[in-house]
């Protein structure tokens, strides 16, 4: 398809993408929905659910294997940041600490499982009774035996990861009503 430029148009301009120059149709209205959809609750159940799931998971293909993957708690923060976004609908800062929080617990949960079910393995017992043995003796020498500096790496670049991706992508047109809201919330405390 050929363009047919018009004499008030230059040559060596970009054709503008980015919209008509019409104002956004939204109030203040539509900002306070997007804040009350959010909910810290839904983004921290469904943390530790993607914890606990992801733990199984790691634990599974660890003794299918023989072999530990440290580097798969990115992939455990890459699930947390979308779940929190899903669940939490979260439009500020809170969502991603609570995902990066959530990821760097979430990596030494997975890693005291695997731990476990070496451990229960070796003995012959059940991963759970391993855990439910565990006592304040035996964190120093998990830390100390099985925690290396490649899994604090990976649970640093997991946490990056899940706070990257928590938060909700906005449209142009949510994104300018949270701000005509929030500028709202701005002048009434400054009034009162």
């Amino acid at each position: 398809m050929i363009q047919v430029m018009s004499e008030t148009q230059s040559p060596l301009r970009l054709r503008k993408k980015h919209g008509s120059g019409i104002p956004l149709q939204v109030s203040t209205v539509d900002g306070r929905r997007l804040v009350e959809a959010q909910s810290i609750r839904n983004a921290v159940t469904i943390a530790l659910i993607v914890i606990v799931i992801f733990s199984i998971l790691l634990i599974s293909i660890s003794s299918l294997t023989n072999r530990v993957f440290p580097w798969l708690t990115t992939v455990l923060g890459f699930i947390l940041g979308h779940a929190v976004r899903l669940a939490g609908r979260g439009t500020d800062w809170r969502f991603p600490l609570v995902a990066a929080a959530a990821a760097i617990l979430g990596s030494l949960f997975a890693n005291v499982a695997v731990a476990a079910s070496v451990t229960a393995e070796g003995f012959g017992v059940g991963t759970l009774d391993v855990l439910r043995a565990v006592t304040s003796m035996t964190w120093p020498v998990f830390f100390d035996e099985v925690l290396t500096i490649a899994d604090a790496i990976f649970a640093v670049v997991a946490a990056a990861l899940a706070a990257f991706y928590a938060n909700r992508r906005l449209t142009r047109q949510q994104y300018h009503a949270l701000r005509l809201w929030r500028e709202e919330q701005l002048n009434r405390r400054g009034i009162q």
